[in-house]
């Protein structure tokens, strides 16, 4: 009877000690799980500032280039009146190779077709082409003022007229 009672004890003491041993194993099972979480929301969250400090950085360098397409501008309308004044020449070589360099670029129009999505159409045309055969329609004619790219964002879009 003292050998059962022994026996009882041992079997109650391994149950007792296997019990703990699962409840300590799916403690493990839940802290690895929250840990492995962690890791990953700290990941996501360190992606997501990345990309919100390039969003802000782009919309900078946005606004900054958008103040400067006036002048741009002001140098095309010099190169209008004054073309062959190496002055003014020489500003339009090293504004354009500015934005070129932050990647601004003016967007191609004369002669291509009207693309609202690059080009704003204020106006209309009966057009002859060089050919002397009339153009076709929705083909842009004359720009009014110049479109920018900045990467694969319209910075702005050109102002145009369009043939008929």
């Amino acid at each position: 009877m003292e050998e059962n009672k022994e026996t009882l004890a041992e079997n109650t003491d391994v149950a007792n000690a296997q019990a703990e041993l699962d409840t300590l194993r799916a403690e493990l099972t839940a802290m690895s799980d929250k840990y492995l979480r962690a890791v990953a929301e700290t990941e996501n969250t360190k992606r997501r500032a990345g990309r919100d400090a390039e969003n802000i950085a782009r919309a900078r360098a946005m606004a900054v280039a958008e103040n400067f397409l006036g002048l741009i501008d002001a140098i095309d309308a010099g190169l209008v009146h004054e073309p062959g004044d190496e002055n003014i020449i020489a500003m339009a070589r090293a504004a354009t190779g500015a934005l070129a360099k932050n990647g601004i670029v003016r967007t191609e129009t004369v002669g291509q077709p009207l693309n609202p999505q690059f080009h704003n159409a204020v106006s209309t045309e009966s057009a002859i082409g060089a050919d002397g055969r009339p153009v076709a329609p929705n083909i842009i004619t004359q720009e009014l003022q110049s479109g920018y790219m900045f990467g694969d964002t319209v910075l702005r879009p050109a102002m145009v007229i369009v043939a008929k």
